[in-house]
């Protein structure tokens, strides 16, 4: 049994390495692999970049592999409650334990030129307990960009960009164009791509440098698609193969694009050698799971999660719940941080409330609930600050008829601090496989 004090000072050395902030670049990963036999050369390894769907895809495609016999790795970011969901293996965080020794195995390596970053260490780590866990494939989500982003040092059997949107522009640039090259330099020589880029410039980037790259490209609408059929589901085109009439468990309809690159990566790796047939594919769009992301948690009243943190992902939220309870009142439950696109998510939310309860996460870079409310028309009482989200919470719940619906979206530290805030109430089930009681998000 891993020793509990053990493991909360490693991990608070761990999330200490945020003070370090975000530095891109190779070099500082490629010596921490290097100091610990370099495991990402014995993967097989699915990298996933873009601006939105990322852990969707990562997930359908892990599903997918499971559902086919393989043990499969995958890694996200953030983690919604213990740093431990970063890690899973089989749909299932890895334990205290097998963190504890990634991250030891990573700290014991010497002679880097600079201190690694947080999420240099988890890449890392990751890397590490999937190599020691001998899992089939490993799913690999890039945290920002690509081209320069820790993920990078993969050595993938195939590639897959979800979309493109403008984000993170100190880092990626600000064009539709600059953020498509930074995302496609996940391209590798020679190893196939599937993308779901919509924009021309993008389409043109990517294509670029697939091109210099000698990367077979898949790009959806062009080599693949789906058909939404009447009463729900799909059917999917492939570039190899037709599968018709597919179910995915995950819900709003922004998820079958989602699965589309999901598919269209699995008829990659079946050209590659992975045995996947229609049965697996069906099984897995079934069973996937993506907590905190349209994660319904309780019935009655209904509270839903969503971390839309930026401004595409709030859009396709606000969507969805406006057309599935357009019939329902709607309690709001959200906050941002200071880098967001508040001004303009905030009113689209607004929009679709009838009470909005405004509050803050435990991070330095969360808006004050105060300031958000001035942003906002007051109407008899319908706009609420509270301090904390676990405040927030309550109050929703102590406030709402078992009609309601409660969505807590906005920042994926509000939904990890509200699930926490659930669990803590006996509301909703604790499922990770971490012994830890306090909920440390680390950087994004």
């Amino acid at each position: 049994m891993t020793n509990t004090n053990n493991f909360d000072q490693a991990m608070g050395e761990l999330f200490s390495l945020g003070r370090f902030g975000i530095k891109l670049g190779l070099e500082t990963i490629s010596a921490l692999l290097e100091g610990i036999n370099n495991p990402h050369l014995r993967l097989k390894c699915i990298h996933i970049a873009g601006t939105n769907g990322k852990g969707s895809v990562a997930q359908t495609t892990a599903s997918i592999l499971r559902a086919a016999g393989y043990k499969v790795g995958v890694y996200t970011s953030p983690h919604l409650v213990h740093v431990n969901e970063r890690f899973a293996v089989n749909g299932q965080p890895i334990s205290d334990q097998e963190v504890l020794d990634a991250y030891q195995a990573v700290k014991n390596v010497t002679g880097l030129e600079r201190q690694a970053t947080f999420f240099e260490y988890t890449t890392a780590m990751a890397l590490y307990a999937f190599d020691k866990a001998n899992v089939d494939y490993a799913v690999m989500e890039t945290g920002m960009g690509g081209r320069l982003d820790a993920t990078n040092i993969l050595k993938p059997e195939v590639c897959i960009i979800t979309n493109v949107s403008v984000e993170h522009e100190m880092y990626l640039g600000s064009t539709i164009a600059e953020i498509a090259m930074e995302k496609g330099g996940i391209i590798k020589e020679s190893t196939p791509v599937v993308t779901g880029v919509r924009q021309p410039t993008a389409i043109k980037m990517v294509d670029k440098i697939a091109k210099n790259k000698s990367a077979p490209l898949y790009l959806m609408g062009r080599d693949f698609k789906t058909r939404r059929l009447p009463g729900g589901g799909f059917s999917f085109y492939g570039q190899d193969a037709t599968w018709k009439r597919l179910n995915c468990l995950l819900k709003g309809e922004y998820q079958i694009p989602n699965a589309s690159l999901a598919l269209a990566g699995c008829q990659v790796l079946i050209t590659r050698g992975a045995k996947i047939n229609e049965e697996h594919v069906r099984t897995g769009l079934e069973q996937v799971k993506w907590p905190g992301r349209l994660e319904t948690v309780l019935e009655s009243p209904m509270v839903i999660l969503d971390g839309a943190h930026n401004l595409a992902a709030m859009k396709v939220l606000t969507k969805y719940l406006s057309g599935a309870f357009a019939d329902r009142k709607i309690t709001v439950i959200t906050g941002f941080l200071d880098d967001k696109p508040y001004k303009r998510m905030l009113p689209m939310l607004d929009a679709l409330a009838d009470k909005m309860i405004l509050t803050r996460p435990q991070i330095n870079r969360a808006m004050e609930p105060e300031a958000l409310a001035v942003l906002l028309p007051e109407s008899q009482g319908r706009i609420v600050t509270q301090p904390s989200v676990e405040k927030a919470v309550q109050y929703a719940l102590d406030h709402a008829n078992q009609s309601d619906v409660i969505v807590i979206a906005g920042s994926l530290y509000i939904v990890g601090e509200a699930k926490q805030a659930l669990q803590a109430m006996g509301l909703v089930e604790d499922l990770s496989n971490s012994s830890l009681s306090p909920r440390n998000m680390g950087p994004v």
